[in-house]
């Protein structure tokens, strides 16, 4: 998905980056907290506390790609998946606007039957749950980003 932003990549950046400020900026986040790392880099962790589908989840979190103000990958491992999240910046109309990126994956490490037959009844819901999240936060990065 991705959604146009005016605002420059640097003014995007620091709302990504911004993890202490994440659950004032993600309405669908109630808590983070950081578990290692200082700033935002290779190695950054939290624990996040995210609402979806009427209820709380809390994941584990961490940074492993980063280039800085142009794109970030954050992984996390949950139930025998495997999620990751990138988000890419790229400047437009000479710098003035941002088109941000973001690329959603989860990948089952070894599912068993019972699990596949799951993941089949499951995955539209799943699909569209995520979709929305990922809208949702893409709008919110957006206003918070055009506000600074």
């Amino acid at each position: 998905m991705e959604r146009s932003i005016d605002a420059s990549t640097d003014a995007v950046w620091r709302v990504l980056t911004d993890l202490e400020g994440t659950a004032a900026v993600l309405s669908g986040v109630t808590r983070v907290e950081r578990l290692a790392g200082v700033g935002y880099s290779i190695g950054t962790r939290w624990r996040e506390t995210r609402t979806m589908l009427g209820r709380e989840a809390t994941e584990e979190m961490e940074v492993v790609g980063i280039v800085p103000g142009r794109s970030t990958t954050i992984a996390a491992e949950s139930h025998g998946m495997r999620y990751r999240t990138e988000l890419t910046l790229e400047p437009i109309d000479a710098g003035a606007r941002t088109l941000l990126r973001m690329r959603f994956s989860g990948e089952s490490e070894s599912p068993s039957w019972i699990q596949r037959a799951a993941a089949k009844l499951t995955a539209r819901l799943g699909m569209t749950a995520t979709r929305k999240a990922m809208e949702q936060d893409l709008a919110d990065i957006a206003a918070a980003a055009e506000r600074a």
